[in-house]
């Protein structure tokens, strides 16, 4: 499936045409240096660090200031789902900064109620408002404080592997050393999910993996107590801690546990939703339906940032008489939103979702087995649309990973120098290799990107111990 329109990206888009500029290294050292002299990064020591200077990027590409380009198999951080610089996108930014560049949020807006009507269509029949925040983890801080005040309960209960961001209740929720630091608010609980490749249930095949898991989730919530548990958060695809698919009938299982015990459900689709699976959402590759949906990134491709909630008419009711003690200064913010609508539309004339899911189902899928039977120290491979994991051991009889859960290793980092020498963007965490090129690659994108993968796994090949 080829989709149109969507691949004459650039900076001089107008003129019809890439246009990639001559490098300028004295240019990049000066950015290099300005950036290492002001910006505080991100998880990170700052002293430790030598950051990517980027000069530019178009549709999967981006390109550094010393003239080399890089085939984007990250999409930075899972977010450019179209792509860098979409010229319908980048357009409707350029109007509507000419028309109303902001504007306070408890006004009506049209670029603000448009972006709502169309994610709400998107979410299903029973989701008709929108609570705008900035990224995902304002939206997953104000989601679960709509369940608390809803049910008037304060427990959330979320996986041991997940990543909900960076702000207090998010980062408390999330499953990942990351909030070992950052451990201030109170009410969470985490529980084991499904995954089978490293089972904590000794499950042998989906189904008992399954079974077991929403077994353990009901003991937590019995144990817990089910009148205190306001939400169950999870990723409806685990997203950066492994890209783990919940197995046929799971979610399900999940809805009829809240069912059963009064408790809301609250899907985080940050990573996953809005193409990344082959569908709208990834809980939609269920028939389940949550309370809560949150989402940021690919809504509007991470061009303005822009983060939300999808609210259930149940809960959205609640507030019809009873205020909502939160807000944001930009929520709904009209230059991010006209980016969400030109996206939304985008992705929908270009069938740019139907484009991910054809390209999981026959491109990727193929070739990341192919590379799986080549190359020993890839353990297991799992996926859906353009969002894979490759879980890399040292044995693949013990299963011992390339790296230890929460760190890294000169296997590692030797992989992603491998890629970056050869051209490609790589997405690493722990002892993983993430493949998440945007939702519109094209099939010669991927097999040009799988082709560098291959090179760069016989790099490391000595590290593999086992047989």
């Amino acid at each position: 499936m080829k989709t149109s329109g969507s691949r004459n990206f650039g900076k001089a888009w107008l003129d019809g045409g890439m246009t990639q500029p001559p490098a300028n290294p004295a240019r990049g050292k000066e950015v290099y240096d300005l950036d290492r002299s002001h910006v505080f990064h991100s998880w990170s020591a700052q002293g430790a660090i030598s950051p990517m200077t980027l000069a530019g990027g178009e549709g999967s590409y981006v390109w550094d200031f010393d003239g080399n380009r890089y085939l984007d198999f990250t999409s930075q951080l899972v977010f450019t789902n179209i792509g860098f610089q979409h010229p319908t996108v980048v357009k409707a930014i350029q109007d509507q900064a000419a028309l109303l560049t902001t504007i306070a949020p408890q006004h009506a807006n049209e670029a603000r109620g448009e972006a709502a009507k169309r994610i709400t269509a998107r979410a299903g029949k029973h989701h008709n408002k929108v609570f705008f925040t900035n990224g995902g983890a304002d939206a997953v801080e104000n989601a679960i404080r709509m369940a608390r005040l809803h049910t008037n309960r304060h427990k959330i209960l979320s996986f041991y592997r997940s990543y909900h961001g960076n702000t207090t209740s998010a980062i408390a929720s999330t499953g990942d050393p990351r909030r070992w630091p950052n451990e201030y608010a109170f009410g969470h609980i985490h529980f084991f999910g499904p995954y089978l490749y490293r089972s904590p249930f000794w499950a042998t095949t989906e189904e008992e993996e399954c079974k077991r898991a929403l077994e353990h989730l009901e003991q937590v919530i019995i144990f817990e107590g089910p009148n205190t548990i306001a939400a169950i958060l999870i990723e409806s695809v685990v997203g950066t801690a492994g890209v783990i698919i919940p197995p046929a009938g799971y979610l399900e299982g999940v809805r009829a546990l809240c069912d059963k015990y009064g408790i809301k459900w609250i899907a985080d689709e940050v990573m996953a939703g809005f193409g990344r699976t082959g569908k709208w959402f990834a809980y939609q590759h269920s028939s389940a339906e949550p309370d809560l949906i949150v989402f940021a990134k690919g809504v509007n491709s991470g061009y303005v940032p822009l983060g939300g909630v999808i609210i259930s008419d149940e809960i959205a009711k609640t507030f019809d008489e009873r205020v909502f003690p939160g807000g944001l200064t930009y929520s709904g913010h009209p230059l991010a939103c006209a980016a969400a609508v030109a996206t939304l539309d985008a992705m929908a004339e270009e069938k740019i979702v139907e484009n991910a899911a054809d390209m999981g189902e026959r491109v990727i899928k193929p070739l990341i087995q192919e590379l799986m039977a080549k190359h020993k120290v890839i353990g297991e491979v799992r996926g859906r649309g353009v969002f894979w994991a490759l879980d890399l051991v040292k044995d693949r009889t013990t299963r011992e990973p390339l790296a230890p859960y929460g760190g890294t290793s000169p296997a590692m980092a030797e992989l992603v120098g491998a890629c970056k020498k050869l051209g490609l963007m790589p997405f690493t965490n722990y002892n993983r290799m993430h493949i998440c090129p945007p939702c519109n690659v094209s099939e010669a994108e991927l097999r040009e990107g799988f082709k560098i993968l291959d090179q760069a796994f016989i790099a490391i090949s000595s590290h593999y111990t086992g047989k």
